[in-house]
């Protein structure tokens, strides 16, 4: 049964529109006083796993699922100009194997189980989610530990129950999740076109 809502003739669109920007402006701003060394410390590592020939592997749900195809699409074609391939991959894309997983293991498992097959001690797993707290990320990020694989957590709001399990965690100073995700497709970015840059590919 739909649920029938009455119309908010009072919604005003221009405060709405000033009042988000300002709300990302404060996150921003708050997110470059934060986050300058745990950016510098990924960057490094994803840089030390492509020169040892380890590769990038990106997860998460919904919304951060789609920031991972994106980031991992980024660094194997290309992300200012043309240049060698960068290893990466998103665990959330083959169909099959996601349903097969989730079918049959439960969808908990999604995650640990495509890292326990393909995942190496050279790669970074970098986990991405808002909230910190779903079980099919802290699963993968602890079949990754138990690899040997490098862990970082993409998060907010706190950074959930991610602390004790990663490697390095870089947490947006905001519990809005549009902001937060704001945040991390800007720090994936921002990843991509570094490690471009002191892989030797491109200039800066």
């Amino acid at each position: 049964m739909t649920m029938q809502h009455a119309p908010n003739e009072n919604f005003n669109a221009s405060h709405y529109y000033s009042r988000e920007l300002d709300e990302h402006s404060e996150v921003l701003s708050q997110t470059r006083k934060t986050m300058l060394e745990p950016f510098s410390q990924w960057v490094d590592m994803c840089y030390e796993s492509i020169r040892s020939g380890g590769k990038i592997l990106f997860f998460g749900n919904g919304g951060s699922a789609a920031d991972a195809q994106h980031l991992a699409t980024e660094l194997t074609v290309r992300f200012k100009d043309n240049r060698p391939a960068i290893p990466a991959l998103a665990l959330t894309t083959d169909t099959s194997t996601l349903t097969a997983i989730g079918n049959d293991l439960g969808f908990d498992a999604l995650f640990e189980r495509q890292i326990e097959a393909i995942a190496s001690p050279k790669d970074v797993v970098v986990a991405i989610t808002t909230s910190g707290k779903s079980p099919n990320i802290i699963k993968g990020i602890k079949k990754a530990n138990e690899i040997g694989v490098k862990t970082v957590g993409l998060t907010g709001k706190g950074g959930g129950d991610l602390h004790s399990i990663c490697d390095l965690l870089l947490v947006v100073p905001s519990d809005t999740t549009a902001r937060i995700q704001e945040m991390h497709i800007t720090l994936g970015q921002m990843l991509c076109g570094a490690l471009e840059q002191k892989l030797g590919y491109v200039d800066g």
